[in-house]
């Protein structure tokens, strides 16, 4: 993944349309549109190999529109900008995050100190069981 390329193809492809904010901010909010809903083409997409691509894709299909379109709407501050700012941000942080692959786990043999330490808790254990079935007195 190339994060620099990423980055640049989010800023140079991502489309804004503004709209009226909810929320704290009395008569500001009434008046200005800093509500920001980004959309971001899927195929303008850079820096992923195809792996990546396809868990982006599969990942991130509820925020794809029916265009092909990844969809973020930000209302977080009282600035047009900074929403621009946290738009990109947030859009760059899903897609590294859906694009991130887990490699698989190679298993391995529990060693040698391991397994001993495993057969005396058991050994331990069964002692302490013995030991109450001793004890134990039958009273009718």
């Amino acid at each position: 993944m190339n994060l620099a390329e990423l980055r640049k193809s989010i800023e140079e492809n991502i489309s804004f349309t503004f709209a009226r904010s909810g929320g704290n901010g009395g008569q500001n909010v009434n008046k200005v549109n800093t509500k920001v809903h980004g959309m971001l083409p899927v195929n303008a997409i850079r820096g992923l190999d195809e792996n990546e691509m396809v868990a982006v894709l599969k990942k991130l299909d509820g925020k794809i529109n029916s265009e092909k379109k990844l969809c973020i709407d930000v209302d977080d501050e009282r600035h047009q900008e900074s929403n621009r700012r946290i738009a990109v941000d947030r859009l760059e942080s899903w897609i590294r995050n859906a694009a991130y692959i887990r490699p698989k786990r190679k298993r391995t043999k529990p060693t040698a100190a391991s397994r001993e330490k495993r057969l005396a808790g058991k050994k331990i254990r069964s002692l302490i069981k013995k030991n109450r079935a001793a004890n134990r007195s039958i009273d009718f």
